[in-house]
């Protein structure tokens, strides 16, 4: 009897890696054959400015500040006096040139823009012909490519205003962590008032975030983090703390309704365990800079979405949409004091090599900011 065979699980797993593979390679000839023309460069307008850029896909060794020329923004565009940037971990996704499928879209072997960092609070002080929403000294934040900067320029449709009682830090860090986390939670998650929500990664720039909105939506909290970012989890609001050095979630009795993993690391079967019958899980990221050259944090969601036809749980994955609406969402929960952007460390334009090298670390408590001083004359 030893020597039977094993069941037939093993083999619809060889399946599904097949699929995954199948699926992996169609996306790749999808960016490849159908990628969208390039954009249009905006005309330059003689004046230099301070950025920092990159030549070479390489680590923070590889970026610097250069002076460069300040372009003007195109018809739906505009163009905005820096007062602060956030680091994310797409930054040094861009830097790195990892997972290697990215650099279909941003350049096989050289970088197709020398530019990096998209979140972005600061004056507007131009607006291309069509822009209707903005005007010169006005308040925003939002996204922009190349926002580690002097100036950066952004489309419209990825700006809201700036709340008077926010300040430009603040802004700055809530563009891509927060809108990560509400759609995470609201449109992934469909979370409801009176679930049993677990946070994995409760501490870092989604985490915050994530935290305080479940909490707007009515939900019961549990954050997980390390323990000297216990107390900092628990000012936001969760109702229960998991210190994960001392007690494994997925080992516990306690079963949860939604549970958005900004992590990554624990095995799926065992994240299980953790989720009521109909119980949703929503993976947001995982792995740091050396975690798989190819497909990098892309390995966890293919997984996921393999496993979620064959449960009873919904098990899938989120890449976050920048739209002002969200954007504005963000912006009145900051403005009704619902949400607080924490801030773990802010370092000035010259820095931003040692702000990505720390972020890297994944240490971060909350959001790394980068502080752009106004010049002279600046809006």
């Amino acid at each position: 009897m030893n020597s039977a065979k094993p069941p037939k699980r093993p083999l619809l797993k060889k399946k599904s890696t097949r699929v995954a593979f199948a699926l992996f390679a169609l996306t790749i000839a999808a960016v490849w054959f159908f990628r969208p023309d390039p954009p249009p460069v905006p005309p330059g307008s003689g004046e230099p400015m301070q950025a920092i850029v990159y030549d070479d896909y390489g680590t923070a060794d590889a970026l610097r500040l250069a002076e460069i020329e300040k372009l003007l923004p195109l018809d739906h565009q505009v163009l905005i006096r820096v007062r602060a940037a956030a680091a994310n971990p797409l930054d040094w996704h861009y830097m790195r040139g990892t997972p290697y499928i990215m650099r279909l879209d941003s350049g096989l072997l050289r970088p197709k823009s020398n530019r990096i960092g998209v979140d972005v609070a600061g004056q507007v002080v131009a607006v291309g012909k069509n822009v209707t929403r903005f005007k010169p000294g006005d308040a925003v934040f939002g996204t922009g490519r190349g926002a580690f900067a002097e100036y950066v320029l952004a489309s419209e449709r990825n700006l809201v205003s700036k709340p008077a009682s926010v300040t430009f830090e603040q802004a700055a860090a809530v563009p891509i962590a927060a809108l990560t986390a509400l759609q995470g939670l609201r449109d992934k998650g469909h979370i409801q008032a009176g679930q049993k929500v677990l946070i994995n990664g409760a501490s870092g720039g989604v985490g915050t975030f994530a935290v305080q909105i479940a909490k707007s939506f009515g939900a019961e909290v549990t954050g997980v983090c390390s323990t000297r970012n216990v107390d900092l989890v628990r000012s936001l609001g969760a109702d229960h703390v998991i210190d994960y050095t001392k007690e494994d979630f997925t080992q516990g009795t306690r079963q949860y309704d939604l549970i958005l993993d900004n992590v990554g690391n624990h095995p799926l079967l065992a994240v299980r365990r953790a989720m009521s019958p109909d119980g949703t899980y929503v993976l947001i990221g995982g792995g740091g800079p050396d975690a798989g050259k190819w497909i990098g944090p892309m390995l966890g969601p293919i997984k996921a979405l393999l496993l979620s036809p064959f449960v009873s749980q919904q098990f899938g994955m989120l890449l976050a949409e920048i739209n002002k609406d969200d954007l504005g969402v963000m912006s009145d929960m900051m403005e009704a004091r619902k949400v607080t952007p924490v801030i773990d460390r802010t370092y000035s334009l010259k820095d931003v090599p040692e702000a990505i090298r720390y972020l890297e670390t994944g240490r971060a408590r909350g959001k790394v900011i980068i502080s752009v001083e106004p010049d002279n004359g600046a809006g």
